[in-house]
């Protein structure tokens, strides 16, 4: 080489993003980008011993919702300190632009209903400096942050900013609507957005109950708007159904990219109700992509589960009326008031009640666990509360109760609701090893006080190639490349995602024995002291973002090398083709 490496990552076992063989050898950055691998002559400004250590990519998180956090914080935790060096937001067709300033409290409501980021926090932290989606993009620009982040064109407020009280009301788009909301479209792809998200599903409210704008939106809105935005550049349509309408709404989605080209990736699940019908669904996705079509499917790498507890957003008594009567307390004295036994025996006497919220499940106590520490994501059905209250001759109620007051008040439960239909996540490894499916759905920057899935990435590493004792594992050359490489593209962009010369530097040094994720706690670091749930990860002896270390040992170095991706603009899209 002509001059010296920025950096050198000297001997780590080498996962490359490729799926092939782990490989040992040293990586040279210089410029951001990796410029040699195999064995480097030169010194680098920088050495990073790697021996012993796992290397690999950077992961890529195309299912997240920082829409809000990237506008008040420069730190995307929790997603980078999970080795996520991209994190792409904007799903669920949820976001903040583009919007009239009459509509900023309707777009809040609907973060806040949708994905559990409370208003106050949003009030307080998004200063809304734009209107269009094009000033959100140029705003967002000049803003460092410790990732690279990547945007979609959110339905709903796109829907809202066009169509007024109409589109939020979920009035059917007429032809002017249609055109005027692909206009928009077109200039979002040109100002950077990677594509364009919406939702078909009941689960998605406004914090006052409303559907969200984009539940019925027709095929002829949804087809203007895709051909609209591929027309201009590679874009992809995000979407999430129900399972209650999947039939109707998968041939519309799959007619949608037929004419217009526009890649398209979505949720699969398994359900309780129907705990077959992904595989129908993930058949019909294989069906399409052999007659051409750009489908991938996105899987959670866990079951989907909810955190109940008293310093969280739900817990199995809320409805409770003697429960009610204190919930507004501060902790501490619900606390006292709940260890008083007449309290005790009014809450365990009584029975939930009916309930709009959609996070809200009647309490099934054969489906309810303590996760434990280290947090055990898969446990038998056994280990449920109500076997375990049975066994011990006592009521479900009184164990949930008791694991809540544990640890002054700050015990958790935890409640697998996707994923875990037959008492294990079998069918989660068939959905990640689908050819056609890549790991998403963790949410990260959403569901501060409910769920806490920004850790996907590393336990698709510890339990996944490492940790399972209930069925078969995945090799960690697969894990690596899906979470890289495969997301990557999925997401259009081929700079990143592989260690080879050329590519964006964007590396994890991985002490893989060490890595560990502690069970979640809640933390009061958002704005006005808001509420969300974190987990300690340990194990990431470095995170790498454009050549500049972001993490070491699982602490922030303060350095951003992280920007807005601005897809057309950028180069991402046209690097790379033939290794991808």
């Amino acid at each position: 080489m002509a001059q010296n490496p920025d950096l050198v990552i000297r001997g780590g076992s080498i996962a490359d993003g490729l799926g092939g063989e782990l490989f040992e050898a040293d990586i040279a950055v210089a410029g951001g980008r990796i410029t040699e691998v195999g064995k480097v002559s030169g010194k680098g400004t920088e050495e990073i011993d790697a021996r012993g250590k796992l290397v690999t990519p950077g992961f890529v998180d195309i299912h997240t919702h920082y829409d809000g956090q990237v506008t008040w914080a420069n730190d995307i935790s929790p997603s980078s300190q999970n080795g996520v060096t991209t994190a792409v937001m904007g799903n669920c067709g949820v976001g903040f632009a583009p919007c009239k300033p009459e509509d900023h409290q309707r777009l809040i409501q609907l973060m806040e209903g949708v994905e559990d980021i409370p208003e106050p926090v949003l009030s307080a932290g998004i200063p809304w400096q734009w209107e269009s989606f094009s000033d959100y993009m140029d705003w967002l620009s000049k803003r460092p942050f410790d990732i690279d982040i990547g945007a979609q064109l959110p339905h709903a407020a796109l829907r809202v900013y066009v169509m007024g009280e109409r589109g939020a009301r979920r009035d059917p788009a007429t032809p002017e609507d249609n055109r005027a909301m692909a206009a928009l479209a077109s200039d979002a792809v040109r100002a950077g957005a990677l594509g364009f998200s919406t939702s078909r599903t009941l689960n998605h409210r406004t914090s006052t109950g409303d559907y969200t704008p984009t539940l019925k939106a027709g095929e002829d809105e949804l087809t203007a708007i895709a051909a609209a935005m591929h027309a201009t550049g590679r874009s992809v349509l995000q979407f999430v159904l129900d399972l209650s309408t999947l039939n109707e709404d998968l041939p519309m989605m799959l007619r949608v990219a037929e004419k217009t080209s526009c890649p398209i990736s979505f949720s699969v699940t398994q359900n309780d109700r129907d705990p077959r019908r992904w595989r129908q669904t993930l058949d019909t996705i294989n069906a399409a992509a052999a007659r051409g079509l750009s489908v991938t499917a996105q899987i959670a790498a866990r079951p989907v589960g909810l955190l109940l507890g008293l310093e969280l957003s739900r817990n199995p008594f809320q409805t409770h009326p003697s429960y009610r009567a204190i919930a507004h307390l501060p902790l501490p004295d619900r606390l006292a008031r709940l260890h008083q036994p007449d309290v005790r025996a009014a809450i365990l006497s009584e029975s939930a009640t009916s309930t709009d919220d959609p996070l809200f499940f009647r309490p099934n106590y054969d489906k309810m666990y303590l996760l434990g520490d280290p947090p055990d994501y898969e446990q038998p059905p056994e280990n449920a509360l109500g076997p375990q209250a049975r066994r011990q001759g006592r009521r479900p109620e009184e164990l949930a109760y008791d694991a809540m007051l544990a640890d002054n008040g700050k015990g958790m439960l935890y409640v697998p609701f996707l994923n875990y239909a037959e008492g294990n996540l079998d069918a989660v490894r068939e959905m990640l090893s689908d050819p056609h499916a890549v790991p998403g759905l963790s949410d990260g920057g959403a569901h501060c006080g409910i769920i806490c899935d920004a850790s996907f990435p590393t336990y698709l590493l510890t339990h996944w190639t490492r940790d399972r004792k209930r069925g078969e594992k995945l090799s960690i050359p697969f894990v690596v490349a899906a979470q890289s490489r495969k997301t990557a593209l999925a997401a259009g962009l081929k700079d990143r995602g592989v260690i080879a010369p050329g590519y964006k530097a964007d590396i994890n040094v991985i002490d893989y024995g060490r890595l560990h994720m502690h069970p979640p706690k809640v933390h009061y670091d958002l704005p006005v002291g808001g509420r969300r749930l974190l987990q300690q990860i340990d194990g990431y002896d470095a995170t790498i973002v454009s050549g500049v270390v972001t993490q070491r040992q699982g602490k922030p170095t303060g350095a951003r090398p992280g920007r807005l991706i601005r897809g057309a603009r950028d180069d991402v899209r046209q690097f790379g083709a033939a290794a991808g």
